[in-house]
């Protein structure tokens, strides 16, 4: 708040001594209308009674607070604050001149001081109740229209619709209203209920969804609409955002009441709406019980855990009952930031049970040492690499990470009975077109192979895109927003599932806990989304004009790339699980001795010198070990059919 700003919120003192006046001079004003009539007035009468008139309402003012509120933003509750302050003041007089009235006043005399000080007439007590009441809330709304006049029509001014008329719309006008940094006007409010249409809320306008057009937006020059609707779904706020997002204007959504900070809803809690919450279904919720127990006690590594993926799996565990909780990852900037955050967000006796690991999972030597310093029961494998362009470019570095790397862990849990291994897949696992997936699902089949031989539970859990994860469109989108545009599509019709970071992040450790060795789970992540619909989106959600002012641009499918993505190969189908969002992909299981001894024999030649008959052989066995990898857009392509003819 600048200095000038707080200029304005009146001392508490200065508004008690206001309101001592205003009882002073409203009793006296009671008086002269009441009394004068009658000839009666006696200012002699007034000062003897005022003593004890101010006493009573000091004492009521400070019991209940009255000089606390905050001026410029009073409201309906500071002025019922007022009548309750004064209405109490009021009727003790009134019992005080009753009782001496009824007992005492015959003792003395009229001139007596008793008498003069504690007579009193009901009329005036109740005149003074009213005017007093009237004039003290006056002058709160005088000051506040002062601080208005003088203070907030110099800041900038954001013209706002609030989408919603119920309760949560009357607050957040409130809170509007009330901001100090800007100055809001609210234009209207929008409803779909007839019964509201065409009503006002003090003096604001209740409009249909009907009237609101793009020539109602630029002729009221309005910047946001807000949507603040309670317990709305998924489905309604996909639907409203498609009706208001071809509009030039920002359109922002207010929490829900459960996310409401400390219980207080505040205008900083009103955010731009995501594309997150545009997935068109419900957000996935896990609550399962057993989840803190299977982790109780427990000694948990989580490798990849400074990635999108990994570092949210620590997040959720580092709030659970563990013995150790491991972190590892070969990034140390991005471990860094994870420790900075733990430590903020976790108590000082688990943020101590965390060790920081910076090493590579390819790192034999360095992978064994820590299995045996810690000899983990849980690991959680999220290490790996993921751009499909990049790795189709260095083959083996996706061999080295993806399949060695998840090769050594696997192992190491299965020499160190670790109880569970639980394997971060993908989606591009399944019948893969490019390296990466192949690489990946390489690592399923090895691990789904090693599970047959030992007494470590192993388990892969495969989804989809992850909305706002490292190097994703969400991310890749923004920033070419922030910097005018073109926001590029690589295909008009390419599509992806796409869930939120905790929703993946849930589901994994669900799975962790249901499986009991061999599964391929995989989740439900409801429609696959257009890109090019997602952009669009993207564009008229922060206020620019599709193409207009914002444009995208076909670049072309990228080396590898899929236009649609599947969460099932031909040959597999699922099984239900207890949680409706996840199943278990029932994966072909033949050839998974053979092919562990093939992808032994890839693992050995991956770190040899990497030149091209080097990349073409290692990419040919990979193409054996996965024969449904079949490569799109890529030089691998020859490779396909020299394998089929063979």
């Amino acid at each position: 708040m600048s200095p000038f700003n707080q200029h304005f919120n009146a001392p508490r003192w200065v508004v008690l001594l206001i309101d001592i006046f205003i009882v002073l001079f409203s009793y006296v004003l009671s008086n002269f209308i009441l009394n004068s009539f009658l000839n009666t007035f006696s200012i002699e009468r007034l000062i003897y009674k005022c003593p004890l008139i101010l006493f009573t309402f000091i004492c009521c003012f400070l019991y209940y607070k009255t000089y606390k509120g905050v001026i410029k933003q009073t409201g309906l509750k500071d002025a019922e604050n007022v009548f309750l302050s004064n209405a109490t003041a009021s009727l003790f007089l009134f019992l005080l001149s009753f009782t001496f009235r009824q007992f005492i006043e015959l003792k003395f005399s009229d001139s007596s001081f008793f008498n003069m000080a504690f007579r009193m007439s009901y009329s005036i007590i109740f005149v003074h109740l009213f005017v007093c009441t009237v004039i003290m809330v006056i002058a709160r709304l005088y000051y506040k229209w002062l601080y208005e006049f003088l203070i907030i029509r110099k800041r900038r001014i954001k013209k706002v619709l609030i989408y919603g008329a119920g309760n949560a719309g009357y607050v957040t006008r409130d809170i509007l209203q009330g901001e100090t940094e800007v100055n809001y006007k609210i234009l209207g409010f929008i409803d779909n209920n007839p019964n509201k249409i065409g009503k006002t809320i003090d003096g604001i306008k209740i409009y249909s969804v009907d009237e609101i057009n793009e020539q109602f937006i630029v002729r009221h020059e309005i910047s946001e609409i807000i949507i603040s609707i309670q317990n709305i779904s998924a489905n309604q706020i996909l639907e409203l955002s498609k009706s208001l997002e071809d509009f030039p204007v920002e359109i922002k959504i207010t929490p829900p009441i459960t996310k409401w900070i400390d219980g207080t809803y505040k205008s900083s809690q009103i955010k731009q709406l995501k594309i997150e919450d545009l997935l068109g279904r419900e957000s996935i919720k896990v609550k399962n019980p057993i989840l803190n127990e299977h982790i109780r006690g427990k000694r948990v590594l989580v490798t990849g855990a400074a990635g999108s993926i990994g570092s949210e799996i620590a997040r959720q565990l580092a709030r659970m009952d563990f013995d150790k909780l491991i972190v590892l990852d070969q990034a140390e900037s991005a471990i860094y930031d994870l420790q900075q955050a733990l430590k903020v967000n976790i108590s000082e006796e688990r943020y101590s049970a965390i060790e920081y690991v910076v090493s590579d999972v390819r790192d034999l030597h360095r992978m064994e040492n820590l299995f045996r310093e810690h000899n983990p029961q849980i690991v959680f494998h999220a290490a790996a690499y993921k751009h499909v362009p990049l790795m189709e470019k260095f083959p083996s570095e996706a061999i080295n990470t993806n399949i060695l790397g998840t090769k050594i862990i696997a192992d190491l849990a299965n020499k160190y009975e670790a109880e569970k291994f639980v394997m971060i897949s993908t989606d591009k696992a399944v019948n893969p077109t490019n390296v990466m997936g192949a690489t990946k699902r390489a690592a399923e089949i090895y691990v789904s192979s090693i599970n047959c031989i030992s007494k470590t539970n192993y388990i892969v859990t495969r989804f989809g895109n992850v909305l706002g994860s490292n190097g994703s469109v969400i991310p890749l989108f923004k920033k070419q927003l922030e910097n005018g545009g073109p926001l590029t599509v690589t295909h008009p019709d390419i599509t992806r599932y796409f869930m939120t970071i905790p929703e993946a992040c849930n589901l994994v450790l669900e799975a962790a806990v249901m499986g009991q060795g061999g599964e391929v789970f995989v989740f439900d992540m409801g429609k696959s989304m257009k890109i090019i619909d997602l952009a669009k989106r993207m564009i008229r959600l922060s206020g620019f004009k599709y193409p207009e002012e914002i444009d995208i641009e076909i670049v072309g499918l990228r080396p590898g790339e899929k236009i649609y993505e599947e969460l099932l190969a031909n040959d597999e189908n699922t099984i239900k699980t207890h949680h409706e969002k996840i199943m278990i992909a029932k994966v072909n299981t033949l050839r998974f001795s053979e092919n562990k001894i093939m992808i032994d024999d890839l693992c050995k030649i991956s770190s040899k010198i990497n030149n091209k008959e080097h990349v073409i052989l290692l990419v040919t066995k990979l193409k054996e070990i996965v024969p449904e990898f079949k490569s799109q857009n890529s030089e691998f392509e020859k490779l396909d059919n020299y394998i089929y003819e063979r």
